[in-house]
C-alpha cells in the first residue's frame, strides 16, 4: 500500500508498522519533512482512522517521530547484526510504556462499524504503539526470524519475510526487484553486443 502525495510516495508494505516508520527515513528523500507528511503517514500507517482531526500534529510531533524512527531502527539493525544497542532499547521501552492510543467502534452512516479513536491523537500514544509494535517484532522469535534488510542496490529497507519458501530478496518486488531485473537485462544486453 502507498500514499502518493508530497515529494515520495508512503509505502506501507514492509509488513510491521515499527518497519514502516523506519522506511520513512529512506534514501535519498526524508519522507517525514512536516507535519501534514506526518499526518498522511498516521493515516496510512493506520495508527489514526482517515478523517481524524490531526490539528495538534506539528514540528515536535515531527521531531519526536523522526527520533523513535532512528532509533527503532538503531535497534532493529543491531538486532540483524548481532550487536547490541542499548541506548535505543531503553529508548524505544520508554516509549512503549506509554498506553497506546483508546479505539472504539462506532455506526458509519451507511450502518457499518468503523474504528475512531476514544479522543484527540495524542503523540506519546501513538508513539507507544510504534514502539510496541518494535518489542513485539524483537520479542517474538518467529518474526524476529523473518527479518530482513533489501538486498537492492542502495536500499536501506527493512522488512519481514512472507514469503512461502522464505527466499524474498528486496522489500518490493514491484521497486527493488523491479530495478534489479532491469539491470540484468542490461547487463546480458551488453555482454551480448561485446
Amino acid at each position: 500500500m502507498t500514499a502518493a502525495t508530497g515529494s515520495c510516495a508512503l509505502r506501507f508494505d514492509s509488513g510491521r508498522l515499527c518497519l514502516d516508520l523506519v522506511a520513512t527515513a529512506a534514501p535519498p528523500d526524508e519522507q517525514l519533512d512536516g507535519s501534514g507528511r506526518l499526518g498522511e503517514w498516521l493515516v496510512g500507517a493506520g495508527l489514526v482512522p482517515p478523517g481524524s482531526a490531526l490539528g495538534a500534529v506539528d514540528a515536535r510531533w515531527v521531531r519526536r517521530f523522526t527520533e523513535a524512527r532512528a532509533r527503532v531502527a538503531e535497534l532493529v539493525r543491531a538486532e540483524l547484526g548481532g550487536r547490541t544497542a542499548p541506548l535505543a532499547l531503553d529508548h524505544v521501552n520508554q516509549l512503549a510504556a506509554d498506553p497506546p492510543p483508546g479505539i472504539r467502534a462506532v455506526r458509519a452512516a451507511d450502518g457499518t462499524l468503523v474504528r475512531v479513536l476514544s479522543g484527540a491523537p495524542q503523540c506519546a500514544a501513538l508513539l507507544a504503539a510504534v514502539a510496541r509494535d518494535a518489542v513485539d517484532l524483537l520479542t517474538d522469535p518467529e518474526a524476529r526470524a523473518r527479518l530482513r534488510q533489501c538486498e537492492g542496490d542502495n536500499c536501506h529497507r527493512l522488512y519481514l519475510d512472507t514469503s512461502r519458501g522464505r527466499r524474498r530478496r528486496w522489500c518490493s518486488s514491484e521497486v527493488c526487484g523491479n530495478r534489479e531485473r532491469v539491470a540484468r537485462h542490461r547487463r546480458r544486453a551488453v555482454a551480448a553486443r561485446a
